[in-house]
């Protein structure tokens, strides 16, 4: 079952990017494919986790169509996502920058991941110290009379 949602998820995705495509009319395949990837590489602000092709949100749309008149007047990719970027941030691109602004980002993950493990290594070693296996001299004196005492009682009966 969490297989068919996940499939019927991506179908619906797929289905919503072609639609998108679909609605935007492209006089060459270049500046389609371009199209296809830009609204693959930029996120949608307001549903932050799906691309611009993928989201129905209604800026999603603004952005698609914005992007649209952007390639069909001529401008670089570059320029599209530097256009976006100076009004969303970084935010915008699903594959922001390596940037003194962005290093929380980048490094954050692999941070958060070295703690776990360093906090695992302490919790595990604290496990593993237990009190010391030996006993105090008082503690052998009487495990030794009681062992005695064991010993008297086996050879009387």
């Amino acid at each position: 079952m969490k297989y068919f949602s996940l499939i019927a998820f991506l179908l619906v995705c797929s289905v919503n990017a072609n639609a998108a495509l679909n609605l935007y009319p492209f006089d060459d395949e270049v500046k389609k494919e371009r199209f296809a990837n830009l609204i693959d590489e930029l996120r949608c602000t307001v549903c932050q986790n799906q691309t611009i092709g993928a989201s129905n949100a209604p800026l999603a749309k603004d952005l698609r169509d914005r992007v649209y008149r952007m390639i069909q007047e001529g401008r670089s990719d570059e320029q599209i996502k530097n256009f976006l970027v100076e009004r969303f941030t970084d935010f915008v691109l699903y594959k922001p920058p390596v940037k003194s602004s962005t290093y929380l980002l980048w490094l954050g993950p692999s941070a958060l991941f070295f703690i776990a493990i360093i906090f695992l290594l302490i919790n595990i070693r604290k496990r593993s110290v237990t009190e010391s296996d030996e006993i105090d001299p008082e503690q052998h004196k009487r495990v030794q009379e009681l062992l005695k005492e064991q010993q008297k009682d086996n050879n009387h009966a």
